[in-house]
């Protein structure tokens, strides 16, 4: 989600930037622009003192300026913050009895969680991913399905199977998991 986010943001900001500066570009090597572009000519500027002090003494002005910029902020803290937030749980803290504690790597859980998801009968090609925290892990586990497979059977396998057994080994009292199923694609048989 944030990676769509970010290329539909830069790509709206780019397009942007690339037609107004390539507008006031032409302008300003001579070339002749639309009636309503404010910029006109070699030796004008973008915004004349008139134009920026226009509105000034209208008494809805100041409080639509601050909200408008109130809003950029909170959506740019936002951006921000979804930047900073990890998608993946890098490692996942096993309690080893003595206090201490292990960090298990997230990765190595997920690849183990997804191999074994993806020998189920039924299953094409199974992904699993960690997110939460690392005291309290949460899966998401996505499974390509064979058209001869049942969906019953391959999810009452995957938590009996390998959600118990990842759960168990990382001593953990739930592991939460959201399990996305999707059908292989393929062409209708010929009877014969």
């Amino acid at each position: 989600m944030i990676k769509t986010v970010n290329r539909v943001l830069l790509g709206l900001a780019g397009l942007i930037l690339v037609v107004v500066g390539g507008a006031v570009l032409a302008t300003g090597l001579g070339l002749s622009a639309p009636s309503w572009w404010p910029f006109d000519g070699t030796d004008d500027v973008l915004l004349s003192k008139a134009d920026r002090t226009r509105w000034r003494d209208e008494g809805w002005w100041w409080p639509t300026v601050i909200a408008v910029l109130a809003v950029l902020v909170v959506l740019a803290l936002w951006w921000l913050l979804a930047q900073l937030r990890r998608g993946r749980l890098a490692e996942v803290l096993v309690d080893s009895g003595d206090g201490e504690g292990a960090l298990l790597r997230g990765k190595a859980l997920e690849g183990v969680l997804g191999d074994e998801a993806g020998a189920l009968d039924g299953v094409s090609e199974a992904k699993a991913t960690l997110t939460g925290r690392r005291t309290a892990p949460r899966a998401r586990v996505r499974l390509l399905m064979e058209p001869h497979a049942a969906p019953g059977l391959v999810l009452r396998g995957l938590s009996e199977g390998a959600l118990t057994h990842a759960r168990t080994s990382a001593g953990l009292d739930e592991l939460p998991a959201e399990v996305r199923l999707k059908a292989v694609k393929h062409r209708a048989e010929r009877v014969t």
